[in-house]
């Protein structure tokens, strides 16, 4: 075997150092960036009440995920860096690295996992009946209202779904103060929403309606982020875990909602 020429093994060698150093900045942790930095960027879309908007009086982010977002980040010794994006380009900004996470009720999706990591789940919801509180009837399903009147927000998923039902009589609305009107009066039987939204829509309704059924699968939503980041997923978890246990994050989920929002949800 011929020995390499001297010019050869110090080509090799600058090789291998480049490539080392390659490796060393690709495995570069999100959890070094973000403590270097002393900030975690956090993505909103920022007109999504009551998950995140713009404060009418103080023009300032507010909302449920505007709080866990201060919470998680208080434990991570962070300080949070809001970026307000449009949702179409929210999950392309974060695979550019323009920020480090999405709050924004992200669903954990088979599709979404394949491109990005995510916490663990930190709100879980599904499609939700609204009823009159002096409601006798049982309504468990949508086929339960087969020859009934339900009321959808006009241009909604709620509305598509209501249709595909054979037998509901389905009425659209502008948007939910309509339809909960019209429910409390009786002109329809019943309301569908997402049910995150039906218990903030019920905190501050004086309408005598009241949450009924859970309706089709229970979705979960995480906080995404870039994959191949284990130092920084383990952080983020033990955070979101420190705040449930203290109860923090609890109290925030009451105050915009009236529930803990991490749980299931049920008919009250």
């Amino acid at each position: 075997m011929r020995a390499p020429s001297v010019k050869k093994l110090a080509s090799l060698a600058a090789a291998l150092l480049l490539s080392g150093l390659a490796i060393q900045a690709s495995a570069a942790d999100l959890l070094a960036t973000v403590q270097a930095r002393g900030t975690l960027k956090v993505a909103v879309e920022g007109t999504y009440p009551p998950f995140n908007f713009k404060d009418t009086k103080t023009r300032e982010l507010s909302g449920f995920e505007i709080d866990v977002a201060r919470l998680l980040a208080a434990k991570m010794g962070l300080k949070p860096e809001f970026v307000s994006v449009e949702w179409s380009g929210i999950l392309a900004g974060l695979s550019a690295g323009k920020y480090d996470v999405i709050l924004n009720q992200v669903g954990i999706t088979p599709q979404r996992q394949a491109s990005f990591d995510f916490s663990e789940p930190y709100t879980r919801s599904s499609a939700q009946l609204i009823v009159r509180k002096d409601e006798k009837r049982t309504f468990a399903s949508l086929d339960d209202l087969k020859g009934k009147k339900l009321g959808v927000g006009q241009g909604t998923n709620y509305e598509e779904r209501a249709k595909a039902v054979a037998g509901v009589e389905v009425k659209s609305y502008p948007g939910a103060p309509e339809y909960l009107q019209d429910l409390a009066a009786g002109r329809v039987d019943a309301a569908l929403n997402d049910s995150l939204m039906v218990s903030y829509l019920l905190k501050a309704s004086p309408l005598p309606i009241k949450a009924g059924a859970p309706i089709g699968e229970v979705a979960q939503m995480g906080i995404p982020f870039v994959k191949g980041n284990p130092q920084f997923k383990a952080a983020l978890n033990t955070a979101l875990a420190a705040i449930i246990a203290d109860g923090s994050f609890a109290r925030a989920s009451v105050r915009w909602f009236g529930i803990d929002v991490s749980k299931a949800p049920i008919a009250k």
